[in-house]
């Protein structure tokens, strides 16, 4: 029998979820002798304009009051960049991405801007969407003194000439997409030279967004959905390392007693011999709104 393992793949998408949720994750991941990949967004939290959303995309108002999103002090974040400046994230914290990397765990970009990229990615120039991902490469540079090899697309929104762009930069894997196993994308018939590792398992935000699972029997869930291999999850410190962060620990404490081993992306990717050529298009999954990135059949 194949061992079952689980890489996380953590999306830090905005201020006080750096400041706040990857501290109290880096605290959760310690005790679970557990790994991951931060991916961070690294330059402004320009959070409070995706209430344009709510007139964009069906369903985000319900999503964003299920989220919690709009409690406490989260009703400030929803004025950055509207009602109050947009705080710059990683130039705010530097010792707190580096103490991830201190923690042993890997450290990637998700974005520059995470609001622009998710709403506007589609009808970027090229240029535009390559000095994002500079912007954000460099900024990574300046704060851990190398290259970054590995970026996640925010909300997975990806174009031909974002997968282009990612070729360029020399990357060793990306985390963009939905899917089933690590695949070599092929989008619009362009084949890609970077490998794809997709998230395996639904979010935990599309499993109670659907209403068939709540908070606190995630755990079960996720325990029950494993495949033998490798399973990949994506959460973020918004959400695990706040009101989800005990249903994440139920998780954490169930799969350490299980003997389940929880790795970064980067480990994963060790343990990858050979990947096929999928084809790779924009999508909608259950309990999101909006279209993602999404694996689809093997191509020959």
């Amino acid at each position: 029998m194949t061992e079952k393992i689980l890489a996380l793949k953590i999306s830090v998408n905005s201020y006080a979820g750096t400041r706040n949720g990857v501290p109290r994750l880096l605290d959760l991941l310690a005790c679970s002798d557990a790994h991951g990949t931060f991916y961070f967004s690294m330059g402004p939290d320009n959070s409070g304009k995706t209430l344009k959303r709510i007139f964009t995309q069906k369903g985000y108002l319900n999503n964003l009051l299920r989220s919690g999103a709009t409690s406490g002090n989260n009703l400030i974040a929803l004025l950055y960049g509207t009602l109050l400046p947009a705080p710059m994230i990683a130039e705010s914290f530097p010792d707190i991405l580096k103490s991830v990397e201190s923690a042993g765990h890997q450290v990637g970009i998700h974005s520059w801007d995470h609001v622009k990229w998710e709403d506007y990615l589609p009808w970027f120039p090229k240029h535009l969407t390559a000095m994002e991902l500079g912007r954000a490469a460099a900024r990574f540079e300046d704060i851990f003194g190398y290259r970054a090899v590995t970026t996640a697309a925010p909300g997975g929104v990806i174009s031909l000439d974002s997968l282009e762009v990612q070729d360029a930069m020399g990357l060793d894997f990306c985390c963009d997409s939905s899917g089933t196993e690590p695949f070599y994308p092929v989008m619009s018939g362009r084949r890609f030279r970077t490998l794809q590792i997709p998230t395996t398992l639904p979010t935990a935000l599309e499993i109670i967004r659907t209403g068939s699972v709540m908070a606190n029997n995630l755990h079960e869930f996720y325990w029950n959905n494993m495949k033998e291999g490798l399973n990949v999850l994506s959460i973020s410190p918004e959400q695990e390392g706040n009101p989800l962060l005990d249903s994440f620990a139920r998780l954490m404490n169930k799969l350490r007693g299980e003997g389940i081993r929880v790795i970064s992306m980067a480990e994963a990717a060790a343990g990858i011999i050979s990947a096929p050529a999928s084809e790779l298009f924009m999508g909608e999954i259950p309990g999101r709104t909006g279209k993602v990135a999404i694996q689809g059949s093997r191509v020959p």
